[in-house]
């Protein structure tokens, strides 16, 4: 299975990243969002991005044009007729995903790997979409995708050795270091770090100690980078959430069960950064 061309599909942080990566890699990409205005800000996105590397002198200018000469951004998804892989990046919804699985099948060559960047849903759904489950897997690149060293590479019980090897080899080529994991919620990562976040909101509500300093216990006695409320805060309140419903969907395990703030949050539409207020105040 060789891999030259890659579509990504979503506009998000995660869609534009991966890009990026793929194309320093050199391979050649095709963007996809489902309209201009979100296509272009990819791009512009992309291209401020390569902008700060030259300015902190981590690529030379012919280097950043390279990258960006590499990456073509569209609309329509036929765009990605000859591609060799598909990775998306699409809201963390197992019915939007199956749908564009099936979208993708049809409008992909045969032989192609159709992955899914999913922190936490369970891949084989999104491979029984489709015609070609054996040629479904899970590529979960973490955010920000540029500078994260890790990558879960998901085997549902529907992927063939190649595909999964293909997958391997894929991460490998743009720097990165791939896990191969089982297809189950949360996979490693997530398992493990989200009832951590979720205990750490509980932990407040229970007025033990304020968010800041939770986060700087965590970051004083644990020496991680940064505190529990602002990696919530990072990672997006509303995901989060989708997160810990999906493995206390599978496990139901009470350390999975959403504490009520974070959900009351939520539905208030504090999520974050993303809405520049979340846990903290990102408006100033």
């Amino acid at each position: 299975m060789s891999i030259t061309r890659v579509g990504i599909v979503g506009s998000g942080i995660m869609g534009s990243g991966v890009a990026e990566v793929a194309a320093a890699a050199g391979y050649e990409v095709v963007l996809r969002s489902r309209s201009q205005g979100s296509a272009d800000a990819m791009r512009a996105g992309l291209l401020k991005s390569l902008a700060k590397q030259v300015e902190k002198e981590k690529r030379t200018q012919d280097e950043a044009d390279g990258i960006a000469e590499r990456v073509s951004v569209t609309t329509h998804l036929g765009e990605l007729v000859d591609v060799d892989l598909v990775i998306e990046s699409v809201v963390e919804d197992l019915a939007v995903k199956k749908a564009l699985f099936a979208e993708l099948d049809s409008v992909c060559k045969p032989g192609a790997i159709l992955a899914t960047n999913t922190s936490t849903l369970p891949v084989v759904e999104m491979a029984m979409a489709t015609g070609r489950p054996d040629l479904v897997c899970g590529i979960h690149f973490f955010n920000p995708a540029p500078a994260m060293a890790l990558v879960e590479v998901v085997r549902p019980v529907t992927a063939v050795d190649a595909t999964v090897s293909a997958a391997v080899a894929f991460a490998q080529a743009c720097g990165k270091e791939p896990v191969e994991v089982k297809d189950q919620a949360g996979f490693v990562v997530n398992a493990l770090l989200f009832p951590y976040l979720n205990n750490a909101v509980r932990l407040l509500e229970q007025g033990v100690a304020t968010k800041e300093g939770i986060d700087a216990a965590m970051k004083g006695g644990c020496g991680f980078p940064m505190g529990p409320f602002a990696l919530l805060d990072l990672v997006g309140l509303d995901t989060s959430v989708a997160i810990l419903d999906a493995l206390y969907e599978e496990f139901r395990d009470p350390n999975y069960a959403t504490v009520p703030l974070l959900r009351r949050m939520v539905t208030s539409g504090q999520l974050g950064r993303k809405t520049k207020r979340g846990f903290y105040d990102y408006n100033r």
